[in-house]
């Protein structure tokens, strides 16, 4: 089955919320969080510091009497800022966000959305990078892509093995904390990707203004999965 636009096509795979966190959490227990740079009460926060953010975010959980704290998609951020990894010149400065973060508490487990198998894994080690990650290849509708779990634990990634396969609802990981995801606080960045252009264990998470357009229709939003707040 082709689709001309992968967006409708991701949309189209299930009518109901598909999740990455355990399944008996409802969504009235998800709220939104804003962490982009018109946000004026995070920009007094720290964000280099790990452990700032993280009461940040725990804050607004416990505030909306909620679990899981979400959002980020195209986000515009300040915390990239902090790591030469993201850094360029002004214009190629990649700060925009390509996923969707789930944040909550480290050694919380991740599960597939969907049937796949592992199509690489890698510990992304760079500061304010993914640590370790790992990406499923799903064929759905006779369409293949590939979905990117990053911040994990580093046993997420111990005994993996690239073409192992997971059902739809299997563990698949456990999220890390600080020491290991990249210096942040404990979260899920979960991105959907329908070119992969070579990489393995590994795909940008944030890109430039002038990548934008292209990332936008490779990369599209992943709460056309999740259907959190719908």
């Amino acid at each position: 089955m082709q689709f001309s636009n992968f967006s409708v096509f991701i949309n189209s795979i299930s009518n109901v919320s598909l999740r990455v966190l355990d399944a008996s959490i409802p969504n009235e227990k998800y709220v939104t969080i804003d962490l982009s740079e018109t946000n004026d009460i995070l920009n007094k926060v720290d964000m280099s510091s790990s452990s700032k953010l993280e009461v940040f975010v725990n804050d607004h959980i416990k505030k909306h009497e909620a679990q899981i704290a979400y959002g980020g998609y195209l986000e515009l951020r300040n915390i990239y800022k902090r790591s030469n990894h993201f850094n360029g010149q002004a214009a190629e400065e990649r700060n925009i966000h390509l996923g969707i973060d789930l944040w909550c508490d480290a050694e919380r487990p991740i599960y597939a959305p969907l049937e796949g198998v592992v199509h690489s894994f890698k510990n992304n080690t760079n500061y304010g990078d993914y640590g370790p990650t790992i990406i499923l290849k799903h064929h759905i509708k006779g369409v293949a892509f590939y979905t990117l779990y990053g911040h994990l634990s580093l046993t997420s990634i111990k005994n993996l093995k690239v073409g192992q396969p997971f059902k739809k609802g299997d563990k698949i990981a456990a999220l890390g904390d600080a020491s290991v995801n990249g210096d942040y606080s404990p979260h899920l960045h979960f991105q959907i990707i329908k070119d992969l252009q070579g990489y393995k264990g590994d795909y940008p998470g944030v890109c430039s203004k002038l990548d934008l357009e292209f990332y936008k229709d490779n990369c599209p939003d992943p709460n056309l999965l999740l259907k959190l707040g719908v």
